[in-house]
């Protein structure tokens, strides 16, 4: 499977000081939705090694209901490029909207915490493919400077 949709309502318990959901609580469903794409693909335990390019688009509120979708984009040796999209939206109207977005990346790891192989992953859909070469940009830029964060 590479890619993996995660619904469920905004709580109270997620609410900031300015009445909507935390952006650190975003920033944990994206982790969520990522490790489970990127566990499910490569059938083993992942780890978080960078997230990028993160944009808040709009504020959720609380009652939405949110979608935090993770697809697989490219995958190197033992890591795995994921994007992640949140949309949130009223129930009622049905309109989702897209909140947050960014690139994260995970690698596989033995019982030992050692990077190990994963399968590769081959885009065949227009929107893998567009993905798949966001995501090689990414990599060659932060090649090209290797003094920021990657």
């Amino acid at each position: 499977m590479h890619s993996i949709v995660l619904r469920f309502l905004a709580e109270p318990s997620t609410v900031n000081f300015g009445g909507k959901v935390h952006g650190g609580t975003v920033m944990k469903w994206i982790d969520e939705a990522g490790y489970a794409c990127a566990t499910s693909w490569s059938k083993r335990y992942c780890v978080t090694v960078f997230v990028g390019g993160i944009r808040f688009h709009r504020p959720i509120m609380i009652g939405d209901l949110v979608e935090v979708e993770a697809r697989l984009a490219y995958t190197g040796k033992t890591s795995m490029n994921i994007s992640v999209e949140v949309r949130s939206g009223d129930m009622k109207s049905g309109q989702m909207a897209k909140t947050t977005e960014c690139l994260i990346v995970f690698v596989s790891v033995d019982s030992h915490g050692q990077p190990i192989p994963v399968d590769g992953f081959t885009p065949e859909t227009p929107g893998d493919i567009a993905l798949a070469q966001r995501a090689q940009a990414h990599i060659e830029a932060a090649k090209a400077n290797p003094q920021a964060p990657h």
